[in-house]
């Protein structure tokens, strides 16, 4: 698994931080844990669950609200809570695309890109 971008230290609490570093860990999970052999396309948990007809994007999509929850919790502003659900909207609604969908999954790493935004968030 590649490693996930790094918090500094010193610009949060070591409480947030080590949350912080759960939550990307999370999305790794979600977004990156596999590699395609002979590519460099990865993928992680949300692209196979999303396979599920019927609830598989529902599924992937409850665990992305719940990253936005825990960020929310360790104080992101409404501004960017609303960024990261749009994230989360764009990959269930595409996603629940029969075919199409799934290969948007690989594509669209919506809890990367959260994860992103609260880590550029807490290094302001």
């Amino acid at each position: 698994m590649p490693s996930s971008p790094r918090i500094p230290e010193l610009i949060i609490d070591p409480a947030k931080h080590a949350r912080i570093e759960q939550l990307m860990q999370i999305a790794e999970l979600m977004d990156g844990q596999f590699t395609l052999p002979g590519t460099d396309i990865q993928f992680g948990f949300d692209a196979i669950i999303g396979l599920v007809p019927g609830i598989g994007d529902l599924v992937s999509g409850a665990i992305s609200l719940w990253l936005i929850k825990e960020a929310r919790r360790l104080g992101v502003p409404r501004w960017l809570v609303a960024r990261m659900v749009w994230n989360v909207a764009v990959d269930v609604t595409i996603g629940a695309v029969p075919v199409a969908g799934d290969a948007f999954d690989f594509a669209w790493k919506a809890n990367r890109k959260n994860m992103e935004l609260l880590r550029r968030h807490f290094t302001k």
